[in-house]
């Protein structure tokens, strides 16, 4: 198998009449969404070469994966534009990509054409229309090879720019067969799809459901801020997959979600994007207690994920949940700071990945490309390239891989080397704390700490004081309802550093016991 598409094409055919996606405004079956990429394909073929970027700018739904495979058919790669961005953003990744026209639907058209010439925008309710030319089609995917692109997701960028991550139809033909079968995905699931479409945790929602038949229920934004209008959906579509965010998840139980009512036709929550707090999980695992709960790790340049930990009930995991062990067809291993390959337990290196999932590289960016992307210092005999994450990790003496931060999250304060990860565990693992986030103003050499919980902050910093070194002490220490979230739904440290100021009196009081401690 070369082409993604040829997973589509064996599920339509075994289930045709099947309903393959569910959104807001309906469904669609198997043989649509196939029927209407093809007439998409047909459109856009005769106006782009083979391997061009074709940007998708509307929400999530049945209508965004017609234009994705529409792309796909017509021989080029798709790029998500989620539209709840800012317009400077949508334009910043237009520049890296440098794209002929743009496909959008009648609802954000005037987005579009804000951002492209009108005679460039198309509209998807357009090409769907289009009388489809298998003939054509079938040129097109029997020139393609494994190696081209399928689709490009845009990170933040340390230089200001977004980076554009492309990953080929063989990183997504090696990942997704090994990760529905390893979670059991099968026809009869329905996958309720959390992630926006420029968020590669949708990824596997959404070809783990294509490759084995299983309905895509995708969920409304908007219900991540009605935690009782997301149990309805969940129990009304009886969902029995999660591959949600870590956000997501202590979105519904930090507002109580899980109090109103239970989805119990849940059988899998898997999560991934940041460090879970044990309190979160528990509240999950008490709601569901016959599902299985497993920790994915894995940056979006290696294709979702590549390693994955099973989560044991009876385990109280009280040195962190791990990460667990490496996907069928990757490698994972830690490099210390001489590039030398750490093989034992309870050394500190910076988590590598080598194998089939790697990413193409950056869009329009060799340099940045060069920087991650390199060959394995440890290898001279051949070609062997893999990708550096910038996370740090050690292994237990059962070789099990353990996060234990970013390599820029990585601080000086007071003269000593602090991991901020360590500080945000400390305070989640105190009475009445749920979930941490630390910042750091360099400017000010100043250390902030948001929580959230029903702990008052100044009992809080007391405890905290008792655990951890005054140099780890943060100067304030403030309680959120929630933490801010970016588009990706990861926790928005920038806003956080924003806001860490003493601007009230909690934050004071929790000043004037830094300076005590000091």
């Amino acid at each position: 198998m070369k082409n993604i598409l040829e997973f589509l094409q064996i599920t339509a055919a075994r289930l045709p009449d099947k309903t393959a996606v569910i959104d807001e405004a309906g469904q669609c079956s198997w043989h649509e969404l196939l029927q209407y990429s093809q007439s998409a394909g047909t459109a856009l073929a005769a106006r782009l070469a083979p391997r061009t970027p074709v940007p998708v700018l509307m929400e999530k739904g049945r209508h965004a994966l017609y234009a994705f495979f529409g792309a796909v058919q017509a021989g080029c790669f798709y790029v998500p534009l989620n539209p709840v961005l800012p317009e400077a953003r949508l334009r910043q990744v237009l520049a890296v990509l440098e794209a002929p026209l743009i496909v959008t639907d009648r609802a954000h058209y005037p987005l579009a054409a804000r951002l492209f010439p009108e005679s460039a925008v198309l509209l998807i309710e357009d090409l769907i229309q289009a009388p489809p030319a298998p003939a054509v089609l079938a040129c097109i995917q029997e020139d393609m090879t494994d190696t081209d692109p399928l689709y490009c997701l845009f990170t933040s960028g340390s230089t200001g720019t977004p980076k554009g991550v492309v990953i080929s139809h063989r990183s997504v033909l090696s990942f997704i067969p090994a990760f529905s079968r390893q979670f059991g995905i099968g026809e009869n699931d329905i996958i309720g799809n959390q992630a926006p479409f420029d968020f590669d945790v949708s990824v596997k929602d959404i070809y783990s459901a294509v490759q084995t038949g299983a309905a895509l229920a995708v969920i409304p934004r908007r219900l991540f801020s009605q935690p009782a209008a997301l149990m309805d959906f969940l129990c009304a579509h009886r969902v029995t997959v999660l591959t949600w965010a870590v956000s997501a998840l202590c979105l519904v139980s930090a507002l109580h979600g899980l109090d109103y009512r239970t989805p119990d036709s849940v059988r899998r929550v898997l999560f991934s994007g940041e460090v879970m707090p044990p309190a979160h999980l528990r509240r999950w695992m008490q709601a569901l207690p016959h599902a299985e709960f497993a920790n994915l790790y894995g940056p979006t340049e290696i294709t979702c994920n590549c390693t994955c930990h099973r989560i044991e009930r009876e385990n109280e995991y009280t040195a962190g949940l791990p990460l667990g062990k490496a996907f069928p067809n990757a490698r994972v291993f830690l490099l210390d700071g001489a590039d030398r390959e750490i093989t034992g337990p309870d050394e500190t290196g910076e988590i590598c990945v080598g194998g089939a999932g790697l990413a193409l590289g950056y869009y329009n960016a060799p340099e940045q490309t060069a920087r991650v992307f390199i060959q394995h210092p440890g290898n001279r005999r051949y070609v062997e390239r893999i990708y550096r994450t910038g996370d740090l990790g050690r292994y237990d003496a059962q070789g099990n891989l353990y996060f234990c931060g970013r390599k820029d999250f990585q601080i000086k304060h007071m003269g000593h080397r602090i991991e901020l990860e360590e500080i945000e565990r400390a305070v989640a693992a105190l009475p009445g704390a749920a979930q941490c986030c630390c910042v750091f103003d360099e400017g000010k050499s100043r250390l902030h700490a948001f929580y959230t919980g029903t702990a008052e902050s100044a009992a809080l910093y007391e405890q905290l004081s008792r655990i951890l070194p005054v140099f780890m002490l943060p100067r304030t220490l403030e309680r959120l309802e929630q933490m801010p979230l970016t588009a990706n739904g990861k926790t928005d440290r920038r806003r956080l550093l924003a806001i860490a100021r003493p601007a009230n009196k909690s934050q004071v009081e929790i000043s004037d016991l830094w300076e005590r401690q000091k």
